[in-house]
């Protein structure tokens, strides 16, 4: 019995040496725009779709990767053991994990490969890959693995505060109504991810309100296992909430990351946001 691999997609958030220390398998996601395919991670980096954004009228989309591209790395992996742990996106976000799903249906009977569904994104998803990589290395077994990882996923948390409704419209999270009126009284929703799904929190009106209920989401937690700040760019706003968490949490490092292709579909490409994981 060889030792747990484990598969991801581009949308978590992994450091390039873990991924590589820790042997972590990651297929991209598609971000589509206009009449151009991205392979997330590949073709171009998250800074530079930021800025197409915000050079083009047209709104993106995502796809899953072709379930041939996990069936051709499940039987890759095949070779080298006989466990594999597949942690993907939401459901609720993209399609991946079923393309993961629907590739593992016929490797059964020679590899045992669990599909796991993050209910996250981002920071999020990358922190239970990390996770199961390590417990992997430590020669854990899959469903043990499974176990802790599960056990986890409760306790990831998301917050996002965006400019813009046309990307929620877009992806279906809002009506075109609701858009259109929200832009008209300069409305400018706060989402959570909830099971998975990104639903509506709060509503501000200003990115100085939005600062100040991020602010106020982190400081609820007793106990912070790990967290970043997820941003488009670096700007006041950003500087702002990093200030405002360093001198409240000393003796803490507050990274600040950006969000991948994949999810600025969903949030705009002026998004800013949390992602907490409470201690166990």
């Amino acid at each position: 019995m060889g030792r747990v691999r484990v598969v991801t997609d581009s949308s978590a958030y992994l450091e390039p040496e873990d991924v590589t220390r820790l042997g972590i398998s990651v297929v991209p996601n598609r971000v589509h725009l206009g009449d151009k395919i991205y392979r997330e991670g590949l073709d171009i980096t998250p800074q530079d779709f930021l800025r197409l954004l915000t050079t083009t009228r047209l709104l993106p989309t995502t796809s899953a990767p072709p379930a041939h591209e996990f069936t051709d790395l499940y039987i890759r992996l095949g070779k080298q053991t006989d466990q594999i742990l597949s942690i993907h996106v939401s459901s609720r976000l993209e399609n991946t994990y079923a393309a993961a799903v629907a590739a593992s249906t016929g490797l059964l009977a020679r590899t045992r490969i669990a599909v796991v569904d993050s209910l996250s994104t981002s920071l999020g998803l990358g922190i239970l890959v990390k996770s199961a990589a390590e417990a992997a290395a430590a020669g854990r077994n899959l469903d043990d693995i499974v176990r802790t990882v599960r056990g986890m996923i409760p306790h990831i948390y998301a917050v996002f505060f965006i400019e813009s409704l046309d990307y929620l419209q877009r992806s279906r999270r809002i009506s075109v109504p609701q858009a259109v009126l929200g832009t008209m009284f300069n409305i400018k929703p706060l989402l959570t991810v909830d099971e998975g799904e990104l639903i509506p929190l709060e509503k501000v009106r200003t990115r100085e309100r939005a600062v100040d209920k991020l602010y106020e989401f982190i400081t609820e937690f007793s106990q912070i296992e790990q967290m970043a700040i997820v941003q488009a760019n670096f700007d006041g706003d950003t500087a702002e909430l990093l200030e405002r968490l360093e001198l409240t949490y000393q003796d803490r490092d507050f990274p600040v990351i950006t969000y991948p292709p994949s999810l600025a579909a969903h949030l705009g490409a002026s998004a800013m946001g949390v992602i907490v994981y409470e201690s166990l």
